[in-house]
């Protein structure tokens, strides 16, 4: 599903260049969950956002679907990011004035749906994630937990390919973490949603069947998990994050 092609980043001038990425290459296929690791300065929320394309490369191509975002006019990001993309923010970024119902459609509605076709997806992720009877509220009218399944419900709702959550667990608590967490992990198990996540979070890294670790800009190691449980997988995650070098309180 997604291909990252020898991407390299640079900012600044030429006489003062920093290489954000340097020569990374990495493939998701469909249906898995992907998680990002890396220090602070590692270069993985460059790369998050070049593959949401709030960036864009310097060098290399990314594709999605086979279509490269490299080469997309200006005038088809935003349509792109609609239809392809789905993002899970650490506060939500659910609009109080608009019903759960109307928030999780806004992508929908942005892409002028037919008002009963939208209606009808938004009530079938919203019973798939267990918030169909919330969907006349406000957000400030819901629980937090019922606030991140309506997010991740909007994320998806258009069937988007590709989920990016940039630290979702950031800002929430360890049961808000776990909650959220789960959810992803149900999305990913039962509705085929396939996920990148960026997380310092060794915890939150656990729960992908897959973690990629950079360092300087460049690809370091990378764990599968396999059959192994989570507990198991967590502890390999700590002792990667350790041969990363430098202060290892950044990263866990």
């Amino acid at each position: 599903m997604l291909q990252v092609q020898n991407i390299e980043k640079y900012y600044g001038s030429k006489n003062n260049v920093t290489k954000a990425l340097d020569r990374v290459s990495f493939e998701v296929a469909d249906g898995e969950f992907v998680a990002i690791m890396g220090a602070s300065g590692s270069g993985k929320t460059t790369l998050l956002n070049c593959i949401s394309t709030i960036d864009t490369v310097s060098a290399g191509d990314i594709l999605l679907d086979g279509e490269s975002i490299a080469e997309l006019p200006s005038e088809e990001l935003a349509k792109f990011r609609r239809e392809k993309l789905g993002f899970v923010f650490q506060d939500f970024n659910l609009l109080d004035t608009l019903t759960v119902e109307e928030n999780i459609g806004l992508a929908l509605a942005l892409n002028h749906t037919d008002p009963g076709a939208v209606r009808k997806q938004v009530q079938t992720i919203a019973s798939r994630l267990g918030i169909a009877n919330i969907l006349g509220k406000f957000p400030y009218q819901v629980s937090g937990g019922q606030k991140q399944r309506a997010a991740c419900a909007r994320a998806m709702v258009a069937g988007q390919s590709l989920l990016l959550a940039d630290e979702p667990t950031g800002a929430l608590d360890s049961g808000a973490s776990k909650n959220l967490l789960e959810i992803m992990t149900q999305m990913n198990h039962t509705m085929g949603a396939t996920i990148l996540m960026v997380t310092h979070d060794a915890y939150s890294a656990s729960y992908a069947g897959r973690v990629l670790f950079l360092k300087d800009g460049r690809l370091f190691n990378e764990l599968l998990r396999g059959e192994r449980g989570r507990s198991v997988f967590y502890h390999e995650i700590l002792d990667v994050l350790a041969l990363l070098g430098g202060d290892v309180s950044d990263v866990i």
